[in-house]
């Protein structure tokens, strides 16, 4: 996942007094995930470097919707894989049917495409 956007997210809304958990798919709580941060180095052009290593809080098998209040899903190439897992599709149709808020950043949207919850709003240009 990009550094910043899961950093960034996961400190501000502890900053005003959150609780978040950050999970993922077949890790448990205490193992760390690996970010990356996306340098550009010119016209349309960038280059992954190595980020920082972030500390999962709880168990993905563990996640029970009703003790959220919302899901933010950072981007970077993880959305790429995680829109392939059928237990992250399932987690986030369920916190669609509670009417949850969902903030996804970048390529988090691939995972709410892969789910099958965005909606068409019917905009023209």
């Amino acid at each position: 996942m990009e550094d910043y956007e899961v950093i960034v997210p996961f400190q501000s809304l502890q900053a005003l007094g959150c609780h978040v958990d950050a999970v993922c798919p077949k890790k448990k709580a205490g193992e760390i995930c690996a970010t990356a941060v996306h340098y550009f180095e010119g016209d349309q052009t960038y280059s992954e470097k190595p980020g920082h290593n972030f500390t999962l809080t709880a168990d993905f098998e563990a996640l029970y919707v009703s003790s959220y209040d919302a899901l933010v899903i950072p981007g970077g190439r993880a959305p790429e894989y995680l829109a392939l897992d059928e237990k992250v599709i399932a987690l986030v149709k369920q916190i669609v049917e509670a009417r949850k808020p969902i903030a996804s950043i970048c390529h988090g949207q691939q995972i709410l495409a892969a789910a099958g919850v965005l909606q068409p709003r019917g905009y023209t240009l």
